[in-house]
Parts: structure tokens; sequence; C-alpha cells
């Protein structure tokens, strides 16, 4: 199951606008007692706001069972795995940048970033592990790890993110044949509806060429990853209802609009929360129905 970027969203909202302040790095060679404070305060609350937000919104009306594991590492051609990975990613970096703006050092303030990651995860996979409708996923347990470890390494390698998980989402017709399942209204199939979601990675290049290069150094190029024609979670189900389910694999431009200079504060906080998304941009996709195609527009 895939609540990852609600609780991305809730998380993001409850901190209070934590990119705006999180950009301005402390200078200072200790951490700030007072910053320290305001931020531990206002994690717990997000913490605990979200929480009773996923339980309202998601498992209130579900049938309760004693904690349990499930295998569902074979369902939805893994693209809810790539969405674990790609929140924790997201809450590790927004961790991180709190985390240097109340003044720790940046090597100590990404791991910590990533264990936030990890830990603002686990409560989904502990409410799914009592619900009779779910269950625990060692699987989501995975991306998650995968996830956190992907920013971290990546902050202690190069000191800086060269590899950024986007999202991006356009509605199916798929999604009216089980409404309950994939969604009724389009919040809701931004969530549930796997067919329209698509994961990337997007890879800066300009790092990779020197510092005399003289490629844009906003200009990354994408791959990306999705699937289609799942109408149910297994293969097997849909292939007895008469869908053939498959995957697409995508390649395409993308901007790191960190990588644009400016002054401004809320162009900086704007542009941290636009390294979520994938830009809309022309893409070639590969799957093993249709072969090659190319997409004007993507996104």
């Amino acid at each position: 199951m895939n609540l990852n970027k609600l609780f991305l969203l809730l998380f993001g909202c409850l901190l209070g606008g934590l990119p705006a302040f999180a950009q301005a790095d402390s200078t200072g060679t200790r951490p700030n007692a007072g910053r320290v404070r305001l931020l531990a305060a206002g994690s717990t609350t997000a913490y605990s706001a979200t929480l009773v937000g996923l339980h309202q919104l998601w498992y209130k009306e579900q049938a309760r069972t004693g904690f349990h594991f499930f295998d569902d590492n074979a369902q939805w051609k893994q693209v809810d795995k790539a969405g674990h990975l790609y929140t924790t990613y997201h809450i590790a970096r927004l961790g991180t940048q709190a985390l240097r703006w109340a003044g720790l050092p940046p090597g100590k303030a990404a791991v910590l970033g990533g264990v936030t990651g990890l830990v603002f995860q686990t409560p989904i996979e502990v409410l799914d592990g009592f619900s009779a409708a779910y269950g625990a996923s060692w699987g989501d347990v995975a991306a998650n790890t995968a996830g956190a470890a992907l920013y971290v390494g990546q902050q202690l390698l190069w000191r800086e993110a060269r590899i950024h998980p986007r999202f991006s989402f356009r509605p199916t017709t798929l999604a009216q044949l089980r409404p309950n399942m994939l969604g009724k209204t389009l919040p809701e199939q931004t969530l549930k509806d796997y067919n329209g979601q698509t994961y990337w990675l997007s890879f800066d290049v300009k790092p990779w060429l020197g510092a005399r290069s003289r490629f844009p150094g906003w200009l990354n190029v994408s791959l990306g990853y999705g699937a289609q024609n799942m109408v149910y979670a297994n293969d097997d189900v849909n292939r007895g209802q008469g869908f053939d389910a498959y995957r697409q694999y995508y390649l395409s431009f993308d901007v790191n609009f960190t990588r644009i200079p400016t002054r401004s504060r809320l162009l900086r906080s704007l542009f941290f929360v636009l390294n979520t998304v994938h830009v809309p941009a022309p893409a070639l996709e590969f799957n093993r129905k249709r072969g090659l195609v190319f997409h004007p527009l993507y996104f």
C-alpha cells in the first residue's frame, strides 16, 4: 500500500514550511540550542499529527488483527516500492536540511536525516501490520532503507545530491473500473492509481563533466519507471480478468532547480519543493507491448 506521498505532504506541511528556513545553513560551529528546541517541538508535533491523520484518513474503518507480516513484493509491478524509496529519500532530505539549519555539521546532519526518514516511515508499517486488509511488509522496509541510503550515501560521498528521485502522475481510465481501490477523485487517484504514477531518478550531468564544462548545471537526464493495466495487485488476477499488466521504462530530461542561482529565500524554498517532481518534458518510452514510443511532452 502506498500512503507515502500523503505522509510526505502532511509531514512537510505540519513542519511549518521548513524548507523556507532550512535552506539557510547555520554558520556556527555548535548547534543552535534555540533552533534545536524549535525543531524538536515541530518534529514531535508533525509526527503525532501525521499519525492521527493517517489513522483517520485510512485505517479508522478497517478491521484490526494481531500484528503480522504480508509478502506483497510481487504486487503492482513494484511501483509501490518505488514510492517508498521516493518518500523516505525526501523525508531524509528535509530532515537533513532542518538539522543543518539547527547548526549540525553536514555529515552528522545527513546521517540523522536518514534516520529521520526511516523513523517517520515506520508507523505506516506498524499500522499496516495491525490491519486485517494488509500487513507489514519487509519489501517496504527494504525500499525505505534504500531511499534513506541513497540520500545519506550521496551526502557522505559527494557532500551533495547528484541523483534525485522524482514523481509524476497522469490520470488513467483504469481507476473507473475499481474506484474503491484506485481512487474516486483525482487526489485519491494520485495516491492510489499506480497505473498513472511514474517514478524517476534524475541525474545531474555537469558534475561529471568537470568545472570547465559549459553544460547547463540545471539540466538533468532522467530515467523513469512505471507500469500499466494493473487493475488488480497480482498479475494472475489481472490476466484472469483480461488485463495484461506490463512495465514501462522512460528516458527524459529534467531540471535541478537547486542549481539555479538565486538570492531569494522564497525561490529557494520553491525550488526545494519542485525538486520532488519531474518536469514535463519530451520522453522516450519502452514497453514490451508497443516497443519504443515518443512522447512530445510527458509528466
